[in-house]
């Protein structure tokens, strides 16, 4: 039986603009594909996502939920659309509240936006529950980027006895381009309404992009490591979730790379360097 991998990113490309998440976003779950396992990508959708020129459309049958985000329901909207060249389909996480104005991750004046924390919960959550109503079991979850940095959270503590997701492992890509700033002040109360201990949370006390990358090291059963230059803090983090760890792997021949990092962390192998 094929092994299965999703992909969960803040940004595909040709979605949005060529970044380095988004192409590696773009360029891994192909190079996955290729290699026989078999793949699922998710990512928001964002105002200045074009849905004519990519022809989006809803998906009926997987939108309708609610979401709750601090005590307030938010609709669910599934959208999807096709990169023909990959032969790959792209699922979308829409709400009008969250995604629909034209900013991306910041404002018109560069700055974060308020409800970013929000954002990122209200993705994270709904990308495990359209994953259960696609009835798609992954073996593998890859994050990319902080907007999906909450989901290894919501995985390993509020999903862990889920049948759905109970064999599922979660690994992590750590880029060194961040946020400048800090989340809404209110974050670890917003999070602690949806059922985590301050144990699980303790890390985002402070809410900058390392200390909530922290977050998702620690929730982690891979990491990978996408520069050289993560800061200190990170680094020790890194090492203290004790995981199969791949170190930037840019300059090699990624898709055999990844393909068996994902399966030594399958098969519970020893701490990958390289």
């Amino acid at each position: 039986m094929k092994k299965r991998v999703l992909f969960v990113s803040q940004e595909i490309n040709p979605f949005l603009p060529e970044t380095e998440i988004s192409k590696i976003s773009r360029t891994l779950p192909q190079l996955t594909q290729d290699s026989g396992k078999e793949i699922r990508i998710f990512m928001p959708r964002y105002g200045i996502v074009n849905e004519r020129r990519h022809q989006l459309h809803e998906v009926i049958r997987l939108s309708g939920m609610n979401l709750v985000v601090n005590d307030s329901d938010h609709p669910l909207i599934i959208k999807v659309a096709s990169i023909p060249q990959a032969r790959m389909q792209v699922y979308f996480i829409d709400n009008e509240e969250f995604f629909k104005r034209k900013g991306f991750l910041n404002d018109d004046k560069g700055k974060l936006f308020k409800d970013s924390d929000e954002r990122a919960i209200f993705f994270a959550k709904g990308v495990l529950e359209t994953v259960k109503k696609l009835g798609w079991k992954p073996d593998i979850i890859h994050c990319h980027g902080w907007m999906a940095s909450l989901l290894p959270l919501y995985l390993k503590k509020l999903y862990a006895d889920d049948a759905h997701f109970i064999d599922s492992k979660v690994v992590v890509s750590i880029y060194g381009n961040g946020y400048k700033g800090n989340l809404d002040k209110n974050f670890k109360s917003k999070l602690s309404f949806d059922g985590f201990s301050d144990e699980d949370i303790d890390v985002v006390s402070n809410t900058d992009y390392e200390h909530l990358m922290c977050l998702a090291a620690g929730n982690s059963d891979g990491i990978v490591k996408m520069s050289e230059n993560l800061g200190a803090d990170l680094e020790q983090c890194i090492e203290k979730s004790n995981v199969p760890v791949l170190e930037n792997p840019k300059n090699r021949d990624e898709g055999a790379v990844y393909s068996a990092f994902y399966d030594s962390i399958l098969e519970n192998k020893e701490i990958i360097t390289s």
